[in-house]
């Protein structure tokens, strides 16, 4: 299925096709978290569905962290999932 986005970083649109269905894109929506509702989905593919960002964009913003610190920086993305729905889950 076609997911078009809008990067919170970058503002660009950005469409990728991924093996989701209508009915993940539903729990999700109602507010399953994104790892319970797309677990077939690489973690790159959920932060796209959750924040537009591609994993190019992901790598060219955090690719120089360490590990830890990286880690520290997907949990604080990750805090947005609880505040932060997309209303527009596009098909």
């Amino acid at each position: 299925m076609n997911i078009t986005r809008t990067s919170w970083v970058s503002g660009e649109v950005n469409t990728l096709d991924l093996p989701v269905t209508q009915e993940q894109l539903d729990l999700y929506a109602a507010g399953a978290l994104l790892q319970d509702a797309f677990p077939n989905l690489t973690p790159d593919e959920r932060e796209f569905i959750k924040s537009g960002i591609t994993a190019e964009e992901w790598d060219s913003l955090f690719g120089g962290l360490d590990e830890e610190e990286e880690e520290k920086e997907v949990s604080e993305w990750h805090a947005f999932d609880r505040e932060i729905r997309p209303y527009d889950l596009g098909d």
